[in-house]
């Protein structure tokens, strides 16, 4: 479904020009000439952009801006200004109005389309960010593998997965869960920037379970400094009791109590240069089965499968 984009402009012509140049690069767009029709049809459909000109009749586009960032159904709508007004201080007011953006009229086509193309990458991006962690989620790692693909550039993929993480999470409950997940994020940001090239990126797929891409030389390094702190800091999360027994005793669906070690943490990277990898969903089965595989070993460990397409040999294996 094509993305839905309003326009507010009190000029016919302008608004008709914008109407068809936006229809022309596959959005859907609906046209207003006034702020209160603009807030009338946002009651109606709510858009995920909005062209918004200032000087128009009845209400101008500042306090309309203000109307819909005052609401919470309407509060995370994108706005983008369009104004003949250059000076800094008409654009610090539509700023502080909670417009995410500005373009002055008499606009180029290339120039707006590209503008409003980022504006609702962000603001997809930003709506399904994890709230927890603040991380990328799923849209923006599905975009950024598809765009390594199309690069052509060799890159790793590592999917992240805390082990007996649900036992954890049951005996000690959310809150205490919460601060793993925050604590693992964290950890994982830290390695990229110690160890990663300045071109890498992170994403929180949900729950425990995370992924960073980075160059294929890489991979393993940041895996191993991921795996050596999340090893090092664990244990803090448990009581003292806890960490005395050096176990979980948790009960298990029979209404017995079973032990559970403490969590560890299972990287799985997938090289593209050991693969043709023309698709996100290929990339996820691999890291998912070597993910598996990774889990079935003891502790926190770093696999990666070595092996090309026209070779068999070992998967790697490090881990503390």
């Amino acid at each position: 479904m094509p993305q839905r984009i309003l326009v507010v402009e009190d000029d016919p012509n302008i608004r008709q020009v914008l109407k068809l140049q936006l229809e022309g690069a596959g959005y859907d767009v609906g046209a207003v000439e006034d702020g209160l029709k603009a807030l009338d049809e946002v009651s109606r459909v709510i858009p995920d952009l909005m062209l918004l000109d200032i000087m128009m009749p009845k209400m101008d586009g500042y306090e309309v801006c203000r109307r819909l960032k005052a609401k919470f159904e309407t509060s995370r709508i994108p706005v983008i200004m369009l104004t003949a007004k250059t000076t800094p201080i008409e654009k610090v007011e539509g700023f502080e109005c909670g417009a995410n953006d500005y373009v002055t009229k008499p606009y180029i086509a290339k120039e707006l389309l590209a503008r409003v193309k980022a504006v609702l990458q962000w603001s997809r991006a930003q709506r399904e960010a994890n709230p927890l962690t603040g991380l990328p989620g799923n849209f923006s790692i599905e975009k950024e593998v598809n765009d390594r693909i199309s690069s052509g550039v060799p890159f790793a993929f590592a999917m992240c997965d805390i082990d007996y993480f649900k036992a954890f999470n049951d005996y000690y409950g959310y809150h205490r869960g919460d601060e793993t997940i925050k604590m693992t994020a964290s950890i994982v940001l830290k390695a990229i920037e110690e160890k990663g090239t300045g071109k890498d990126f992170v994403g929180h797929i949900g729950g425990d379970d995370f992924v960073y891409i980075t160059s294929p030389g890489n991979a393993e390094v940041i895996g191993q400094q991921i795996t050596e702190e999340f090893d090092q800091r664990v244990r803090f999360l448990y009581n003292a009791e806890d960490r005395r027994k050096g176990c979980l005793e948790v009960k298990n669906r029979r209404g017995e109590m079973e032990p559970f070690p403490f969590m560890s943490i299972t990287i799985a990277v997938v090289r593209s240069d050991s693969y043709v990898i023309d698709h996100v969903a290929k990339l996820s089965d691999i890291a998912s089965e070597l993910k598996t595989y990774g889990k079935s070993l003891p502790g926190s460990v770093v696999v990666c499968e070595r092996r090309t397409e026209q070779q068999k040999t070992s998967v790697s294996k490090t881990g503390t």
